[in-house]
């Protein structure tokens, strides 16, 4: 079965990347893909840059729309785990699946240097996504209150799980933000 698939993310890559270091990293993604390098992937939408690398920048940018069958997300995986080590920081990338139904599944995959970049970029998702949600019915004060409480949270995971043998590179989490397409 295939579905479409949009990826967006805007990746700080630190100094002396080469483009060729990124496409080795993505080689399980660009092979997926039947793709040479970044520009042979071609959005779907004309819009879309797909994926470059802007070596002045020194930012990784994606923002693809394709069809993707069962190996799709084995490939993204293996991808960002590689290009973990590359980054600036670490950063969301976000996925959203297309179903057949007409519905849309969003998720957010963070990608990064360390296992606790990652988790720090989580932590300021979070705290982003909760402050601005509450932001709507509720004052600065009670949002700050409710801001400390997720931060407190993150804290103690972070200290619960620092002995563990190995922390994941990259870390998956359902999207709390509303699915659209990013089109440029």
């Amino acid at each position: 079965m295939r579905m479409e698939v949009h990826l967006h993310a805007d990746i700080p890559m630190i100094e002396g990347v080469s483009k060729k270091q990124i496409k080795h990293a993505l080689a399980p993604l660009l092979d997926y893909l039947d793709a040479e390098g970044l520009g042979d992937v071609k959005s779907l939408e004309q819009e879309e840059p797909g994926l470059r690398f802007d070596e002045k920048e020194l930012m990784f940018l994606m923002c693809w729309t394709g069809e993707i069958g069962r190996g799709f997300h084995p490939a993204l995986d293996a991808a960002l785990e590689s290009l973990g080590p590359l980054c600036y920081e670490a950063v969301e990338v976000e996925l959203t699946l297309y179903l057949e139904n007409g519905e849309q599944e969003s998720r957010l995959l963070f990608v990064g240097p360390t296992a606790h970049a990652i988790h720090e970029a989580q932590r300021r998702c979070m705290i982003e996504d909760v402050s601005a949600l509450l932001a709507r019915q509720f004052s600065k004060e009670r949002v700050a209150e409710v801001a400390a409480m997720v931060d407190g949270l993150f804290e103690q995971d972070w200290k619960e799980h620092a002995s563990d043998v190995k922390k994941p590179e990259r870390a998956f989490e359902t999207a709390t933000r509303p699915s659209r397409k990013h089109l440029h």
